[in-house]
């Protein structure tokens, strides 16, 4: 039986003070979606709120995989993505979160999204996210009441990075928060390919990185039996 994933999307179009335009960013989905794509995968959208999402990065547009994301089924079907209430996420084997600005919007909170993350993980199902879709693990408390993040080797957008990109737009710095949730965190130099999975949990820390994030997530589901 063909592995399920589930690729959580944020619906923010719009951060900080000067309402800076956002979404999710185009690689950080397209490279993932591609990896999956390869391994035969059935692959689902969902939103916080089930409205159309917005991308970010079209100016990228010309790399293969962002391209083949936007004309084949991909974009498609991230339009149509399902609202995170209405979703079953427990017959998944994954729950990806990418990232793009829009995450640090909608998704520090959200009860709901914290319970779908808690479960999968619990479940021994896989959670992966990158750049900035590791805000959707802060705040994720386990049934033993500890955070999902505390002892977890992680990585996502780091303070070096975010300092030259998007300081004055986030409504506060994301390596700090996970850290201080108890996260041993894992940085590369600013733009560099890092990617980590510490047992069925696997994050990245920037556009660089989707695609290995994907790679580990498929590697991880290919070692389950079907």
């Amino acid at each position: 039986m063909n592995k399920k994933i589930l690729i959580i999307v944020s619906n923010a179009n719009a951060i900080g003070p000067k309402n800076r335009r956002t979404g999710t960013f185009l690689p950080e989905v397209a490279h993932p979606y591609a990896e999956f794509e390869k391994a035969g995968y059935q692959i689902d959208f969902a939103s916080l709120t089930g409205e159309t999402p917005y991308l970010d990065a079209l100016n990228l547009a010309s790399d293969p995989d962002n391209l083949n994301f936007l004309t084949g089924k991909g974009w498609e079907d991230m339009q149509q993505g399902t609202q995170l209430s209405a979703v079953d996420a427990s017959i998944y084997d994954a729950i990806f979160i990418p990232g793009g600005l829009a995450p640090m919007v909608d998704m520090p909170e959200a009860p709901l999204l914290k319970k779908v993350i808690a479960e999968t993980y619990e479940r021994n199902a896989v959670v992966g996210a990158v750049c900035h879709g590791p805000v959707s693990l802060l705040n994720v408390k386990l049934s033993d009441g500890s955070f999902l993040v505390n002892g977890k080797n992680i990585t996502s957008f780091t303070t070096e990075e975010e300092d030259h990109y998007a300081k004055a737009d986030v409504p506060f710095d994301l390596q700090t928060a996970l850290a201080a949730q108890g996260a041993i965190f894992h940085t590369a130099a600013p733009w560099a390919d890092n990617s980590i999975a510490d047992g069925n949990l696997v994050t990245g820390q920037n556009p660089a990185s989707a695609k290995a994030v994907g790679e580990k997530i498929v590697a991880i589901l290919n070692t389950v039996n079907a």
